[in-house]
């Protein structure tokens, strides 16, 4: 008769303790784990000076992005992590354990209070006025004044290469207009100021046209307002480049530039409407329509300019057309002679694709 063996109890005891390391182990990973993995939703925690510990574990805890603070306290003693630094974060519930610390222990540069400022290609120094009247403590016409101040304007001009006195010219509406460079810029609160705002966005200007200064040199001006009537005119890159051509050529032959775009800037008017014809041919230094205006650039820029209207101005594409016309979907047609113009024009008002 076989005699049963009785089970060692040491056997028993070891399973045991593999069972329960086996189980601690899964604890600890699913502890230090994300409360919700793949939550990206941003929560956002301050942090206040003199916080202790203990009072970061419970507010995380708060806030449900660890699983538990007294494990966050075993971790931090563990890891004798002792750094942990005061600030506003912004963090989520995707984060593990160990990410959230080190985002603690590198503390953070974010600001609640911060403003974004965009600032669009083609918009002129009225809309960039409004921008920051909408977004800052500034009021709109103390940003206008402003930005007609020729003492203040005369005192940027020897920070900036590409500013010279030439804008101070008493009959240019706004002596940096064309010169702020449009962009989003972030500030770190409402009470910005003016004149920072303004310096940051001639700085980027500076960054922009630094490849360029070597064929710039002094003419800033010049290349800046034909940078502006083609930012208007224009689309893209390649066909402000063409653009500029043709007005290179027509200034060339002692021509009118006639661009309507800078009739409607000499008259302050909302481009989205039509001008009879008696504004068309009114005269002031900006409308290159007027008959004063024979070979000559307006007296300053019309908007501020994209890089793409800058390298335009700089490289432009030679070519022998003198006209061009451009239908309402943006598509532009050259021409050479003022016969073949006038005949695009009442092709394109006969195909219903006039602008207006």
């Amino acid at each position: 008769m076989a005699v049963r063996r009785k089970p060692k109890p040491l056997l028993f005891v070891f399973i045991f303790l593999v069972l329960i390391v086996v189980m601690a182990i899964g604890a600890w990973f699913y502890l230090t784990g994300p409360v919700d993995a793949g939550n990206d939703e941003v929560v956002e925690v301050d942090i206040s000076n003199g916080t202790s510990t203990r009072r970061i574990g419970e507010i995380l805890e708060e806030q449900k992005l660890i699983h538990s603070r007294y494990l966050f306290m075993v971790y931090i003693k563990l890891y004798k992590v002792n750094n942990l630094k005061a600030s506003t974060y912004q963090l989520n519930k995707g984060m593990n354990l160990n990410e959230i610390i080190n985002t603690l222990q590198e503390g953070s540069t974010y600001n609640p209070n911060a403003i974004k400022l965009t600032f669009k290609e083609g918009q002129r120094i009225t809309d960039f006025a409004k921008t920051i009247a909408n977004n800052t403590n500034n009021d709109y016409d103390s940003v206008i004044s402003m930005m007609k101040d020729r003492e203040y304007i005369s005192k940027l001009i020897p920070n900036y290469w590409f500013l010279t006195n030439v804008i101070l010219d008493d009959n240019i509406y706004y002596p940096l207009e064309g010169y702020l460079a449009p962009d989003t810029y972030y500030f770190n609160n409402k009470d910005v100021d003016v004149d920072t705002i303004v310096n940051t966005m001639l700085k980027e200007m500076d960054n922009k046209l630094s490849s360029y200064k070597n064929v710039i040199g002094n003419d800033a001006h010049k290349y800046i307002t034909m940078a502006s009537i083609v930012e208007l005119e224009g689309t893209n890159t390649e066909n402000r480049k063409m653009i500029v051509g043709v007005f290179n050529n027509r200034l060339n032959s002692g021509m009118n530039l006639g661009s309507d775009v800078t009739t409607y800037y000499g008259l302050q008017a909302d481009m989205k409407n039509d001008l009879s014809s008696k504004e068309f041919s009114s005269v002031n230094p900006y409308n290159t329509r007027s008959t004063t205006m024979i070979g000559k650039l307006p007296i300053g820029p019309i908007c501020n300019p994209s890089l793409s209207s800058i390298e335009a101005s700089v490289e432009p594409t030679d070519n022998d057309y003198l006209f061009f016309v451009a239908d309402k979907h943006g598509k532009i047609y050259y021409t050479k002679t003022n016969k073949e113009h006038d005949a695009k024009v009442a092709e394109i008002k006969a195909n219903g694709d006039w602008i207006f």
